[in-house]
């Protein structure tokens, strides 16, 4: 009779709770269809998509299609951890990335601290237009404008060299270079874009703190270590883990316009090479297992470090 009473009552919930839910999609449903577009985009692009990982475990062949390549188990992936290249690939992955990650990161959030603290709203206003507008700027665009202010022969840079009595310096061509060339050349590209959150976590910070501060005598310094600091603090931590997430990925477009048969010892990524096998090379099966293998380390990496955040602040993803 008991068992009987809870069955009861446990449908009586589960109706209860779907009649909630049909009530509240009903009385939202013109909310629900303006969100309908973002489910297709994600089913189509990002979920349909994923059945075609299946060829990273099949010797593929387009004229037999998916199901009907043969299998091949883990060999591809097995083959990539045994390749000459893998070494090199990881290692200049990690170290753009890292390179990147030191450089690129604490600029947006020293950028924003910086507009933040300018009190003329025109001044204000026109920073962060100019600081904004070089993201609008497509990647071919920036290449070419690298290619051509680093000529040897007619780049503006290597005209102030041998203005300064040096040697011209064929930048694109020496491999020393070309990290710094990669990392500083999107840091201008980006820095002021991706310090729009920034921007707006700092005005999200109650302006009474301040003005309390003010009253107890704390100058701009202090105000920005113990106010301004701490409250846009959460908002590092997500980027950051965001960030971590992607430590093994290098897009690949702007590096197969700058580099060269010269550069590959420091400008191959896992991406360019994924590439090159995949689409010049056609060897499907082998490029999806590497780009499998990158995606699994990235999501490896993000839980890990959302774990670790999530251990010693109370900010993380979930």
């Amino acid at each position: 009779m008991a068992q009987n009473t809870v069955r009861n009552i446990k449908n009586q919930q589960r109706i209860e709770k779907h009649g909630t839910f049909a009530r509240d999609m009903f009385r939202s449903k013109y909310l629900y269809l303006l969100f309908l577009p973002t489910i297709v985009y994600f089913f189509v692009f990002a979920y349909m998509p994923l059945y075609g990982l299946l060829i990273a475990f099949k010797d593929y062949n387009p004229y037999q299609g998916i199901w009907g390549s043969p299998w091949a188990g883990l060999q591809h992936i097995r083959d990539f951890l045994h390749s000459v290249y893998f070494w090199r690939l990881i290692y200049n992955t990690i170290t753009i990335n890292i390179y990147d990650l030191l450089v690129g990161f604490p600029l947006p959030v020293i950028l924003a601290l910086m507009i933040n603290s300018v009190k003329n709203n025109f001044m204000k206003r026109s920073v962060q237009t100019i600081v904004y507008l070089p993201h609008f700027i497509s990647v071919i665009v920036v290449s070419g404008m690298l290619v051509s202010f680093l000529s040897p022969s007619s780049g503006i840079i290597n005209y102030l060299i041998r203005a300064l009595r040096g040697k011209a310096i064929h930048f694109l061509a020496e491999p020393g270079w070309f990290k710094s060339i990669y990392v500083l050349s999107g840091v201008w590209q980006n820095a002021g874009w991706n310090s729009i959150i920034y921007i707006a976590a700092l005005a999200g910070i109650d302006a009474q703190l301040y003005e309390s501060a003010t009253i107890d005598g704390a100058n701009n310094w202090k105000q920005l270590i113990y106010i301004t600091i701490p409250g846009i603090l959460p908002t590092i931590i997500i980027m950051l883990i965001l960030r971590i997430g992607s430590l093994f990925s290098v897009g690949f477009e702007k590096i197969i316009l700058l580099y060269n048969p010269l550069t590959y010892k420091t400008a191959d990524v896992i991406s360019t090479y994924v590439y090159r096998r995949g689409i010049l090379g056609a060897d499907f099966s082998y490029s999806t297992a590497i780009g499998l293998f990158n995606s699994l380390i990235n999501f490896a990496m993000l839980v890990l470090f959302n774990q670790f955040s999530r251990k010693i602040s109370e900010t993380s993803l979930w």
